[in-house]
């Protein structure tokens, strides 16, 4: 009878184990930038953005070199002309100056529309391919490890699988 007593008490525990492992979450983890970047898609977008920054430079650069004439014939003509003359060459190039300014905002502005234009398909289809990967594998929670503030836990690394789901070497 005490020996019965002993094999119940060790069932009871071993279906107690086992119920308490399966109920623990299974956590995996993985680097979403170092695959974002790994991705094909994020070459063609960082060749776009680049294209597009080179543009608004070159154009930068040649309204400053614009400027610069003006400004330097309006100083070395300033002697042989009128007040008045000065005045408005002076107002001239203040609004040339603003103009300037206003082309640079706009410019950044694109730049950063155009990035997250960009990289909003890539980030949402590596999501949609992590949570595949992790359904498919049977994990509950999948931690960003490219986060500072993530605490690490012994979980599985995803990424080999997820860069093989997108078909990245």
């Amino acid at each position: 009878m005490k020996h019965l007593r002993s094999i119940l008490f060790a069932a009871a525990l071993c279906i107690g184990m086992v119920s308490f492992v399966g109920a623990q979450s299974k956590i995996a983890h993985i680097n979403t930038q170092e695959l974002i970047q790994a991705m094909p898609e994020m070459a063609k977008a960082k060749s776009d953005l680049e294209t597009l920054s080179k543009t608004y430079e070159a154009e930068l650069k040649s309204l400053g070199e614009e400027y610069q004439k003006k400004v330097q014939l309006y100083d070395s003509e300033a002697a042989t002309k009128t007040q008045e003359e000065n005045t408005a060459r002076v107002k001239e190039v203040q609004t040339m100056e603003q103009s300037i300014r206003e082309y640079q905002v706009k410019a950044q502005q694109d730049l950063q529309k155009k990035e997250f234009d960009l990289l909003k398909p890539i980030t949402e289809r590596a999501k949609s391919k992590i949570l595949e990967v992790a359904r498919a594998q049977g994990f509950d929670y999948v931690l960003d490890s490219s986060q500072p503030s993530t605490i690490m836990t012994d979980g599985k690394d995803l990424l080999a699988e997820v860069k093989a789901s997108l078909g990245i070497q």
